[in-house]
């Protein structure tokens, strides 16, 4: 599995940006108030970033037990890395970065629409865009950080064996 690549993260950004922006163009073409988000939606995004943590710090914790030889080790011996519990955590971790993304950029499609009126908008409705931002980068940060904590590196005798020259099948159909 590859790491989250920044270019994907920068795309979903632009595509939240774009469509936060239409969202608020759009209301304010039906003659509606712009959308504001929820006071709970940054608590949430900066708790899903702490658990994603939390998730990543066993594995980790087991990664680097392995990694120790085990004369050097005190007391018990390291446990074994469930690689089904770290590819949990990943896949976990990379989807949280990508929404993070989407959802900071959507706030940052908010704000651009809500500065860019020639009427100041409500402090309310801006901080609250602005916590949402930060939070979402809060939640990419902690995602990428969990990404990478659950990385098991390959061990020398995981190579595959290198092909014998001559033993190339062909076939005489």
């Amino acid at each position: 599995m590859r790491r989250t690549s920044p270019l994907l993260l920068a795309v979903a950004a632009v595509l939240g940006a774009g469509c936060g922006f239409l969202v608020d163009q759009a209301l304010t073409a039906a003659g509606r108030p712009t959308f504001t988000p929820a006071t709970m939606l940054p608590i949430l995004l900066v708790l899903l970033g702490v658990i994603l943590i939390l998730l990543a710090l066993p594995i980790r914790r087991a990664i680097r037990s392995r990694a120790v030889p085990a004369e050097a080790v005190q007391g018990a011996p390291p446990q074994p890395v469930d690689p089904f519990r770290a590819l949990r955590v990943v896949i976990l971790a990379k989807a949280s970065s990508i929404v993070g993304a989407v959802v900071g950029g959507a706030g940052v499609g908010l704000l651009a629409f809500l500065l860019s009126r020639p009427v100041p908008p409500p402090l309310g409705s801006t901080g609250a865009v602005v916590a949402t931002v930060v939070a979402a980068a809060i939640l990419v940060a902690a995602a990428l950080v969990a990404e990478n904590m659950c990385i098991i590196r390959k061990d020398d005798d995981d190579e595959p064996p290198a092909p014998e020259l001559g033993t190339g099948h062909t076939h005489d159909w």
